[in-house]
């Protein structure tokens, strides 16, 4: 009797069509990772590591200066440049037989104000010139893309004595290595 129960069950099981292997269930979960993935990566790339990376680096945001240069009034949309001239420092690692002699021009925002800001702090800002200047050894002056290295430290160095954004630009008028 024991096998009778069992014949109609494997005469069922017979019967019935086999299940597909391999249908769609089987390959959501792949189809689903090469679909969001690269929107993932996107999305952390564009709304979390570059704002970081810009907060970092100090470099401010395209969409920002839109916005704000509408309500700025006249004067301080105005570009305006001050001379800095005769920086002269010794190169590290050299015991002080070797010196840098340069000039640089600094283009800030303001007008007459950004000028006067100039005037009042250029004690601080000489000394902070000179202060990232003088950590520079003969090889890191002779490298390739030096200047830019050097121009993006001293615009941070003098907007963190002016304040935020007050320098746009700095221009390297003398370089000179003795």
């Amino acid at each position: 009797m024991a096998e009778e129960r069992n014949q109609p069950d494997a005469e069922k099981a017979a019967a019935a069509p086999a299940a597909p292997a391999g249908g769609l269930k089987a390959w959501l979960p792949l189809i689903l990772t090469l679909a969001l993935m690269p929107a993932l990566a996107f999305g952390m790339t564009k709304f979390v590591l570059v704002p970081q990376l810009q907060k970092s680096l100090g470099i401010k945001d395209a969409g920002d200066a839109g916005s704000g240069a509408k309500g700025k009034s006249a004067a301080e949309g105005k570009k305006t440049s001050v001379a800095l001239s005769k920086l002269l420092v010794n190169i590290a690692g050299t015991m002080g037989s070797r010196y840098l002699l340069t000039s640089v021009t600094v283009v800030g925002n303001g007008g007459e104000e950004f000028k006067t800001k100039m005037t009042e702090n250029d004690a601080q800002l000489r000394d902070t010139a000179m202060g990232i200047l003088s950590v520079k050894t003969l090889a890191d002056l002779e490298k390739p893309g030096s200047r830019n290295l050097i121009r993006s430290e001293l615009i941070n160095g003098f907007n963190n004595v002016l304040g935020e954004n007050s320098v746009s630009e700095i221009y390297i008028t003398e370089f000179g290595i003795q």
